[in-house]
């Protein structure tokens, strides 16, 4: 999976986006969308995952995926189809590109060089989203939100009354 990157296939609206992307919305196959923290760079985005990492279930081995942005708004603006090509520890591509992502990790814990050294030992996947086909916008997106409903979770638990130290009289 070493093999050099094709130009990208984008969109000048595709292009902005990712400029300003700071987070992005990754589905492969038929999962579901999941939000993770991104760093745009070289015209492709740039996620980690994996021990000790944000979790982005079946991108490591993913060939491809859908990446969707949000634009200045807040809102989805952008849907377009990513080859994914995993950068490999050692390879002249893993040595530019992951110091570079490191360093824009938020709440890193130590100095960058520990962070990549770190990213090699734990096997943690540093993956490339290159733009690889036409994006959906505007009147192509989906009106409905495409948010799931929230799972159910055992320490869910019914709220009382706050408990009150003197009595509050009613006017």
């Amino acid at each position: 999976m070493t093999d050099k990157v094709d130009a990208p296939v984008s969109t000048p609206l595709v292009d902005e986006a990712m400029k300003k992307a700071a987070v992005c919305w990754v589905s492969v196959g038929d999962g579901p969308a999941v939000a993770l923290w991104c760093v745009p760079l070289e015209g492709s985005l740039f996620v980690v995952s994996g021990s000790g990492e944000q979790s982005a279930p079946g991108l490591a081995d993913a060939a491809e995926a859908r990446v969707t942005l949000r634009g200045d708004h807040g809102g989805r603006i952008v849907t377009w189809p990513a080859r994914v090509v995993r950068l490999v520890p050692g390879t002249e591509e893993w040595e530019t590109s992951a110091p570079l992502v490191a360093a824009k990790r938020l709440n890193a814990p130590g100095p960058t060089a520990d962070l990549v050294a770190r990213w090699a030992a734990d096997g943690c996947a540093l993956n490339r989203l290159v733009p690889a086909g036409t994006p959906d916008a505007g009147d192509a997106l989906p009106d409905a939100s495409l948010a799931e409903e929230p799972r159910g979770a055992t320490v869910v638990r019914v709220t009382r009354k706050p408990f009150r130290l003197h009595r509050v009289r009613r006017r």
